[in-house]
């Protein structure tokens, strides 16, 4: 398969702003890419090489990718520097560049997907000594065959700046459309695509199966299923109504989610945002290979630092010292953890997330040999409001951050990649005004004055929408941030900037600059109000208005364990606004 064909059809995806466009532009794609290489179409597609969890990423920073384009083009580095400071855009910068080449290759042959494809692999995959030298002559080898618009798409690739406003959804609905015999068939793609977290293997499988494939499609151990995620309610008594009046709720753990793999003696972990984390906590790895008495499982636990001397359980910021890549040893001994198992997934060849809560737990006490750092998560069955209070204060005194609410019915099966009301987080500071925090993703910038010229002086902040995958903002920030806060975040989201608003983003607001949603903040607000200007709910409460966060506060904690669609959705803030009132109502009356 010819690149130029991929190319093509980015340049169309890129040059629309409606989304049913790039969802036809990527079906064309799809069906007009032999079956052999789907996968790595659709990889490259989602600006990778394999899946996240694989952790191989390509690598190549901004500066390699000037030396390699300077190599292919026969321009100087200076002139391809000014060229894109001019444009913001390495891609548009490569296009121009090789436009001009004023030396044609007498020698270069037509890209193919498998050769493009074969050669990022190497280029990632290639490590230690000379490892600059090799990756940049692969880049150039590529670029110096490559037309102008191809070498535009290549190098947006390589240095993770694809720019196309297309998410994993809208590949599920070009998938269903192209090989699933239409839309109605997206669910059960999605729910191949929420039990093994890999795009290719499920472009793969409807490719060459068809829908019968999909509905044969199964978990696999060291493939992380995407987590389930919770509502969330402020009164016992909402909670209860919810689920027809009996649930178990569990202790609310201050930790890190982690989802465990085991086959044999061989242990991974994968955090919430499915990274593979087992180099962080050797320490839990051992934990689990040596309790568990399983051949193969995949189980979910939230990973909790602990006083091992007095049992206590530590908060969550002293856990992140262990998110690091070198003196792990040392962070063992100062920062040891226990895990708490929640759920199990998948046990010795048998598939659970399709059996109810109640048996998924039964099977998991059975197959943990207990001990003091490795312990099924507490838990209580409840039947009223004060059982439920009484528990909640419970968890609080234990050092936990509230409960976690699960239905029983025989319905409760384990929601992959979806948030539901089967899970619904009860946490003390809902009860009240807005003293609890909540997780919105940066989409946009506007620039610093005074001394923050140079910077950015606040952020454009937005929750999520599951309902049309889209991010809706909800307030601006510029307090909480000190000084070195402001020179990562202008650092690190240099590399996320779209040379306008991302499609997937509702703002009525014009910011300076945007940003592909990717990062996540903890903030900190005073209240919940109706505004005629953010775009959070809209409508839902009264008709022009969505809701915003009055003067928000950044609290230090950037979300890393969490990807955009984890952040806080939209019908979360509507509720915290309800629950607002609610409790303004009682003051008064």
């Amino acid at each position: 398969m010819d690149y130029v064909v991929i190319a093509d059809a980015y340049e169309r995806i890129e040059g629309t702003t409606k989304r049913l466009e790039m969802t036809d532009y990527l079906v064309d794609l799809l069906k007009n890419t032999p079956k052999e290489v789907i996968s790595r179409v659709v990889y490259l597609t989602q600006g990778k090489l394999y899946p996240d969890f694989e952790g191989i990423e390509m690598g190549v920073a901004e500066k390699l990718a000037i030396k390699a384009l300077t190599r292919a083009s026969g321009s100087s580095e200076s002139i391809i520097q000014k060229e894109l400071q001019k444009s913001g855009d390495i891609g548009k910068t490569a296009e121009q560049q090789l436009a001009k080449r004023k030396q044609s290759t007498f020698f270069s042959k037509k890209l193919t997907v498998e050769h493009v494809y074969e050669t990022l692999d190497k280029l990632a995959k290639t490590s230690g000594s000379g490892t600059v030298d090799l990756k940049m002559a692969l880049l150039s080898g590529l670029l110096t065959d490559a037309s102008p618009k191809e070498a535009k798409w290549l190098i947006r690739t390589v240095t993770g700046n694809l720019r196309l406003g297309i998410a994993d959804m809208t590949v599920l609905d070009a998938l269903a459309i192209a090989y699933g015999g239409g839309k109605e068939t997206r669910e059960k793609i999605e729910r191949a695509y929420n039990i093994s977290s890999d795009l290719g293997r499920v472009a793969n499988v409807v490719a060459d199966l068809g829908i019968e494939g999909i509905e044969k499609f199964q978990v696999m151990v060291f493939e992380p299923i995407r987590p389930m995620l919770a509502e969330r309610l402020g009164a016992p008594e909402e909670i209860l109504e919810k689920f027809g009046g009996k649930c178990i709720a569990e202790y609310k753990y201050d930790g890190e989610r982690v989802q465990a793999h085991k086959t044999g003696n061989k242990v991974k972990l994968f955090s919430r945002r499915l990274e593979n984390i087992s180099n962080q906590y050797p320490d839990a790895v051992n934990l689990i290979r040596e309790q568990l008495d399983a051949k193969e499982a995949i189980f979910e636990a939230e990973c909790v630092a602990v006083d091992l001397e007095t049992g206590d359980m530590r908060p969550f910021q002293e856990l992140m010292h262990r998110r690091r890549k070198y003196g792990v040893e040392a962070a063992i001994t100062q920062y040891p953890i226990s895990l708490f198992s929640f759920d199990l997934l998948y046990v010795d060849g048998e598939d659970l997330t399709k059996q109810p809560l109640p048996q998924r737990r039964k099977r998991l006490q059975t197959i943990i040999k207990l001990n003091d750092r490795l312990k099924p998560a507490t838990q209580k069955t409840v039947n009223n409001p004060r059982d439920l209070e009484d528990f909640f204060e419970e968890a609080i005194e234990e050092g936990c951050e509230g409960l976690i609410c699960k239905s029983i019915s025989k319905d409760s099966v384990y929601q992959a990649g979806n948030r539901g009301w089967l899970w619904i987080k009860y946490k003390r500071d809902y009860k009240s005004e807005m003293t609890d925090t909540v997780d919105l993703v940066v989409v946009g910038a506007f620039h610093g004055r005074g001394k923050r010229v140079g910077t950015y002086g606040a952020l454009l902040l937005a929750t999520y929408n599951p309902e049309d995958d889209t991010f809706e903002t909800v307030t601006k920030c510029g307090t909480g941030f000190t000084d070195a806060n402001l020179a990562k975040l202008y650092e690190t989201l240099q590399r996320h900037i779209v040379p306008r608003k991302n499609s997937r983003v509702k703002s009525t607001l014009e910011a300076d600059v945007w940003f592909e949603p990717y990062m996540v903040l903890e903030i900190l607000g005073a209240e919940v109000t109706l505004s005629p200007i953010h775009m959070t709910a809209m409508d839902a409460i009264r008709k022009g208005s969505g809701l915003a966060i009055r003067f928000p506060r950044f609290t230090g904690n950037y979300r890393t364990d969490k990807s955009p669609q984890d952040a806080t959705n939209s019908k979360e803030v509507l509720g915290m606004y309800n629950a607002q009132l609610k409790k303004i109502g009682e003051t008064l009356f």
